[in-house]
């Protein structure tokens, strides 16, 4: 503003004429070519739209046009290339079932841990009637059941959650008397360590993400890379000892009938994710979302994915997991037949994808958590065409009305653990 007032000031320079001019002349050059780039990017529609060069857009589909861009032409999924690093994903049907001593009649499968954050992800497992110690998240959590029923008694979180149901358990949350109804299994994320508390409210016991690494380490596990260069070194692990095969309904986890479309949540923590309807671009019919949380805070999205087709090629510019439910996906590192229900993955930032895609005729469904946005393009080295990130999601969640689970209790209910309060 301060350039602009003192080009057209009548003492202005002919120099600072000249500057103006030239950053008129690149704004109108940098219009121009978004205009090439497609007027379907969000980013690009946001810039228009300020400049008044877009009329409204429709309420449905404009969020997610990334996923009608063009294929890569060259990209096929080739099953035989055999990279030297090691990467793709756990087959937790072949992992055994470990005992959590701190928690009776709770066992676990390792699946990643983080050194970096202290984020890690197990399969976990309550026989019937194991009840969890009283516990306090020093991070918040994901829990995503498969097989059983599991009960919150009381709180915020308060109801029973079965097959199929995701949750999200903010840091500072204090658990008293969660239940296994039935024999359950679920996938939880720990995003920090979780505390273990004595019937006079001291805490007893952690349960960190190096419990978690030195019970892999010990039983010959490999847990999954973190980053791009770990995912270049060798496995030092490889287990081939007994697995336990998921006791998981798949159909039920994704595909269960009969369930009412939500339009609102009777638990805002918590949400059967068959109820959730399916968001789809009508130009790429092949892919759906249901979109389960959406972290304003951090950019984080929750959701579930049907991917029936290719996914246009793409960088991960922020990491991202997947956990297969249901079909078989065509996967770089991976065996030529595809990783089944059951499968954890996690993605590195930056990691590339030009051919993911569907090994079978039955629906590949799988959940994500999405850690940060997506880069589009039509190959290597080609302009950026899109970039969805969470507000792309949001966008497409109010369009459909798609509730979203909270990300914290209301009131801020959280667990002051400190001895001396400050």
């Amino acid at each position: 503003l301060k350039l602009f007032q003192a080009v057209h000031h009548p003492r202005s320079s002919a120099p600072q004429r000249g500057t103006f001019l030239k950053m008129q002349r690149v704004l109108n050059q940098s219009r121009s070519h978004l205009g090439r780039m497609g007027r379907s990017s969000l980013a690009t529609r946001s810039l228009l739209r300020t400049s008044n060069l877009l009329p409204a857009l429709g309420s449905r589909g404009f969020a997610l046009d990334a996923h009608s861009l063009k294929l890569g032409e060259n990209a096929q999924y080739n099953p035989e290339w055999k990279p030297e690093g090691f990467e793709g994903g756990v087959d937790t049907n072949k992992l055994p079932w470990i005992p959590l001593p701190q928690m009776p009649g709770c066992s676990m499968k390792p699946l990643r841990v983080s050194s970096e954050t202290g984020h890690f992800t197990l399969l976990m497992k309550m026989e019937k009637g194991a009840t969890l110690p009283t516990l306090v998240h020093l991070g918040s959590s994901d829990t995503f059941v498969i097989s059983g029923k599991l009960k919150y008694p009381n709180g915020p979180m308060s109801g029973s959650i079965g097959p199929g149901v995701w949750a999200y358990t903010p840091s500072g949350a204090k658990m008293e008397g969660t239940t296994a109804e039935e024999e359950t299994e679920y996938l939880a994320s720990f995003y920090g360590p979780v505390a273990l508390l004595s019937p006079d409210g001291s805490v007893v016991d952690l349960l960190t993400g190096f419990d978690i690494k030195a019970a892999a380490q010990k039983r010959g596990i490999s847990l999954l890379p973190n980053t791009l260069a770990e995912a270049l070194q060798k496995k030092d692990l490889d287990y081939d000892g007994p697995g336990a095969p998921s006791q998981a309904k798949w159909d039920i986890v994704s595909k269960a009938e009969g369930i009412a479309t939500a339009t609102e949540l009777t638990n805002p923590h918590f949400i059967d994710t068959n109820a959730l309807p399916w968001i789809v671009n009508p130009d790429a019919p092949d892919i759906g979302l249901k979109i389960i949380r959406i972290s304003t805070e951090t950019g984080t999205t929750s959701a579930i994915v049907r991917q029936n087709g290719q996914a246009p090629p793409h960088y991960h510019l922020g990491p991202a997991d997947f956990f297969i439910t249901s079909g078989r996906i065509g996967y770089r590192a991976g065996p030529p037949e595809g990783y089944g229900p059951g499968t954890y993955m996690w993605e590195p930032a930056g990691a590339r994808h030009e051919a993911t895609q569907r090994v079978t005729d039955e629906d590949l469904i799988y959940t994500a958590n999405i850690y940060g946005p997506i880069q589009f393009d039509s190959g290597v080295g080609t302009p950026i065409l899109d970039v969805l990130s969470w507000m792309g999601y949001l966008e497409a969640a109010k369009a459909f009305k798609s509730p979203l689970i909270a990300s914290t209790f209301p009131g801020d209910q959280g667990t002051l653990l400190a001895k001396t309060p400050i």
